[in-house]
């Protein structure tokens, strides 16, 4: 058994840097960060590649399907798994899996697609999705294991902060990338660097974990984290919180929309707004990890989910381009203190031996309400128009915060994030 990492260390608790003073965590965030950019970075040459093979729109909605599918389809199996084996060793197999697609696209590309080839492109993403599907819930899991309970939150937050800054490079590189390279291919070789990279970091980490969960897989196994989530009123409260307010604000969705017609800023405008709830995450990100949330925790989530569902109705009528791009960046700050809540709250009160099933359908709820969020906004918009549709997200939010309130005071009570309460 590993020596737990509280014993390592005695450092400050209240140092902005806190959770890098552990090698481990140090050694995964440098590798999870080179992966997000790989990811990001081939997300970008897939789609340009798989739009100039069709010139089918509907194809890129495919391309996003096909990757979510499997972490639906193996909900079970995968959080079983994350309890039951070496998250560590999961974790570098899941990163050979992005290698191994990477050189696929690569090889694939460089021999010549012709236009009835783009199911192959489709098949690679499958088991791509199948890599990302045992790695979100495995990844969620393993991060307590990385660092003191004090120094959690920091973590998270840095954790937070890492992916989004991830996220907004990861897409402008790739551009630069397919500028210079004249085509997707260089940014497979790129993406597939940067993989090996991630996997080489993963195998210098210390940490060991050993089995979790004794009992053979089984359907109660399975289904245990569910049972959990539905039992434990804090954790059902902030996984469902976060779930209804995305699907109803989902106002990034429609940001062409507003980029074309309303706001008339173009393309250029786009790439900027779209950019902008990552920046203020970010931000906030960093002021999180710099003065950790210490009471009230629990109003301190309900403010900022109000606070989100607030911006996005003042988003949705707004006429002025700079106002737009502080409501935005006020919608990813807010958002970024839910998920910092959320995600400690989860894993403090959650045993290890049950962190990975109830990480999957943390990951499910997240997924879906990502997905379905999307798609709940483009029906609304195309019903009754983007800034209506807007609007009455923002709205609906709200009203999820006034019944959140009420049917979860466990939720409303809790205090200190270092420990459960």
């Amino acid at each position: 058994m590993p020596t737990p990492p509280a014993a390592e260390t005695p450092d400050l608790p209240h140092s902005p840097f806190a959770a890098f003073q552990h090698r481990d965590y140090s050694l995964y965030q440098v590798a999870r960060m080179l992966v997000v950019l790989g990811l990001e970075m081939q997300s970008v040459g897939v789609a340009w590649q798989v739009y100039e093979l069709t010139h089918r729109p509907l194809d890129l909605g495919y391309v996003g399907l096909i990757q979510f599918a499997p972490a639906v389809l193996l909900m079970l199996i995968v959080g079983h798994t994350a309890d039951r084996f070496d998250r560590r060793i999961i974790m570098l197999f899941c990163f050979s899996g992005y290698a191994i697609c990477a050189t696929l696209l690569f090889l694939y590309t460089t021999q010549g697609a012709q236009p009835l080839q783009a199911h192959r492109i489709f098949l690679i993403l499958a088991l791509l999705g199948v890599a990302r599907a045992f790695s979100a819930p495995t990844s969620q899991a393993m991060l307590p294991t990385l660092v003191p309970d004090v120094h959690f939150q920091n973590a998270v937050a840095w954790s937070s902060s890492i992916f989004q800054l991830a996220t907004i490079a990861g897409p402008a590189i790739a551009g630069v990338i397919y500028a210079v390279g004249r085509g997707p291919a260089t940014i497979y070789a790129t993406s597939a660097t940067l993989f090996l990279c991630g996997i080489v970091l993963v195998a210098f980490m210390h940490i060991r974990l050993g089995r979790l969960e004794k009992r053979n897989i089984s359907m109660e196994t399975m289904l245990a984290g569910f049972k959990y989530v539905w039992k434990e009123k804090i954790v059902l409260g902030s996984i469902s919180l976060d779930l209804f307010a995305v699907l109803l604000g989902g106002a990034v969705a429609l940001l062409p929309v507003y980029a074309d017609q309303i706001l008339h800023v173009g393309a250029r405008g786009l790439g900027v707004m779209r950019a902008t709830p990552a920046i203020g995450a970010a931000i906030m990100g960093g002021l999180l990890a710099a003065r950790p949330l210490r009471k009230k925790s629990g109003i301190i989530m309900f403010t900022c989910v109000a606070i989100f569902g607030t911006a996005t109705i003042i988003f949705g009528l707004s006429r002025s381009f700079y106002l737009s791009l502080v409501m935005l960046a006020a919608i990813g700050a807010s958002d970024m203190v839910s998920v910092v809540i959320r995600g400690t709250l989860v894993q403090i009160n959650t045993p290890p031996d049950m962190r990975g099933r109830v990480s999957a359908v943390n990951m499910l709820f997240i997924g879906t309400s990502n997905e379905f969020g999307e798609f709940e906004s483009g029906v609304t918009a195309q019903w009754l128009g983007a800034v209506r549709a807007v609007v009455i997200g923002g709205v609906g939010t709200l009203a999820v915060v006034a019944t959140w309130l009420g049917l979860f005071p466990e939720l409303r009570n809790v205090s200190d994030l270092r420990s459960k309460n």
